[in-house]
């Protein structure tokens, strides 16, 4: 008997020098998947609800699929070979005559902004499942530093602008004194 797919859903979008690191998973385990960082921004905006003021190519394809009658019905990653994931898109078309489902080879990081913007969900085969390394920790690392830290600390340091204006001040404090200005 075959094995039953494993939801996952997404936990957490990084930075990272190739990109955007999504962070996918469950109550069991977590791994990532590196997207460009158009598509990491897009996964973004859709998690946070924002709109685009013009449809991106992934809001367009939902348009398409719309127009057509076609719905996402799940996104599977579904292979792990040499460090790159597969995935699969199953959609469904309806209309008066017949239905008919269909499978189609996808970047997993446009199965997952598709997904997101279907509101559908994500699954990972089982060979895949037990083949990712769990980095949950290094994840709960991740949060703990982004919600434990100074936003100085973000931003590379203390803010300037108070610190100058302070010194402004003193300067000019000097300077009435000088003058005899009070």
């Amino acid at each position: 008997m075959a094995e039953s797919l494993v939801e996952v859903k997404i936990l957490g979008l990084v930075p990272s020098s190739s990109g955007i690191a999504v962070f996918l998973g469950n109550d069991e385990k977590a791994f990532s998947i590196h997207v460009d960082g158009g598509v990491g921004t897009n996964i973004a905006l859709i998690l946070q609800g924002n709109k685009r003021e013009r449809p991106l190519t992934h809001d367009l394809i939902g348009l398409i699929f719309k127009a057509f009658s076609i719905s996402v019905e799940r996104v599977v990653i579904n292979d792990l070979r040499n460090d790159t994931y597969y995935a699969r898109l199953t959609l469904k078309m309806e209309n008066e005559v017949h239905t008919r489902i269909t499978e189609i080879d996808a970047r997993p990081s446009d199965c997952l902004a598709i997904a997101l913007e279907a509101g559908k969900k994500v699954f990972v085969a089982p060979k895949v499942w037990n083949e990712v390394v769990d980095i949950s920790a290094t994840l709960e690392e991740m949060k703990e530093k982004m919600e434990h830290s100074d936003i100085d600390d973000l931003f590379g340091g203390a803010n300037d602008e108070e610190d100058d204006d302070d010194e402004d001040s003193d300067d000019e404090d000097e300077d009435d004194q000088e003058s005899g200005k009070s």
